[in-house]
């Protein structure tokens, strides 16, 4: 039953019935539905904001996926980069100059990788994105490889009759260092143990106890075997023709004499720790035509490819002060 409301008149002085006009109801009416909007917008809002649908969630632990296997490959992509720089310097200042070819100009190369820009940055890249970038990637790498070998072929026909020059240019390391670790100071600028100060470094330290055997890394005669003041001690350089020489520094004691005839492999001497040295250890130059330049990539006799991506660390992260 419909409850009736009163109110009391005092112009009649009677209570009457409580009529509501239609403009109220409607106005009421408005009020109401209006709130009702009000709150499911809001309501909606709350929804979508804070509590996504299932399809967002996987979506969206699919894309932190994808960017987690993107963040990997890319990682690859640079070690591979890397390992395609290191083969493209040593194929045009070690293999190519070796046979005095001329080196393959970067023009060369940059025709057919086409120089990829910088990597956005992930967040900015959708899925689409993220894929054709991985591909771009890997393809130029592709492209780099196939020339690369291309080069290689190239030089396998200059090897032909080139037996004797190959096993005159340095290509071993001058002390035993299958464990990879005994190169303490690489090529170039290092602190001076002495003076304390930055010097060019021209060759690389090899640590190794005192009597410890040094190699002679091509065929060669050797130029100079004795002591000097230059700071090398007790050293041996052999020219080894075709513009090679290699030095050896501050030994305990020399087993070679000048003008006699080397080969690769042949023990000249003895770590030591003769003239400006503040440890024993062996120091090792290359130089061709009178120009010193990094020996670290004339080891490709007895290493690896994977032992030579170690040795290239260890030659790169080894102690800024050098020895000598």
């Amino acid at each position: 039953m419909k409850k009736i409301k009163y109110f009391y008149n005092t112009h009649t002085l009677r209570y009457e019935k409580l009529i509501t006009p239609l403009r109220v109801k409607l106005l009421r009416l408005f009020g109401f539905l209006s709130g009702l909007i009000v709150a499911s917008t809001v309501v909606i809002y709350l929804y979508l904001k804070f509590l996504p649908k299932p399809k967002d969630i996987e979506s969206n632990r699919k894309y932190e996926m994808l960017k987690e296997n993107y963040n990997q490959v890319s990682e690859k992509v640079k070690m591979l980069q890397q390992q395609m720089a290191v083969l493209e310097k040593r194929d045009n200042e070690v293999y190519r100059s070796i046979f005095e070819a001329n080196p393959v100009p970067d023009s060369a190369r940059a025709k057919i990788i086409d120089q990829q820009k910088e990597i956005e940055k992930i967040k900015e890249m959708d899925d689409f994105e993220l894929g054709n970038d991985i591909a771009k990637q890997l393809n130029n790498i592709s492209l780099r490889v196939a020339f690369q070998m291309k080069s290689y072929d190239a030089i396998a026909g200059l090897i032909k009759n080139q037996d004797v020059k190959l096993a005159s240019i340095p290509a071993i390391q001058p002390v035993s260092n299958k464990q990879l670790n005994r190169i303490a100071s690489g090529y170039g600028m290092r602190i001076d143990p002495v003076y304390g100060t930055p010097k060019m470094h021209k060759g690389l330290d090899f640590t190794a106890p005192q009597g410890t055997p040094i190699y002679a890394t091509g065929n060669g005669t050797v130029k100079v075997a004795g002591s000097s003041s230059s700071g090398y001690g007790n050293h041996v350089v052999i020219n080894h023709g075709y513009g090679y020489e290699t030095l050896y520094g501050h030994m305990v004691r020399i087993k070679v004499r000048p003008g006699q005839r080397i080969s690769r492999g042949q023990v000249i001497g003895w770590v030591g720790s003769t003239g400006k040295s503040t440890g024993p250890h062996c120091h090792y130059e290359v130089h061709i035509n009178g120009r010193e330049v990094d020996p670290v990539y004339f080891f490709y006799n007895d290493l690896n490819a994977e032992q030579y991506d170690r040795l290239l660390k260890f030659a790169a992260n080894g102690s800024a002060k050098s020895f000598d």
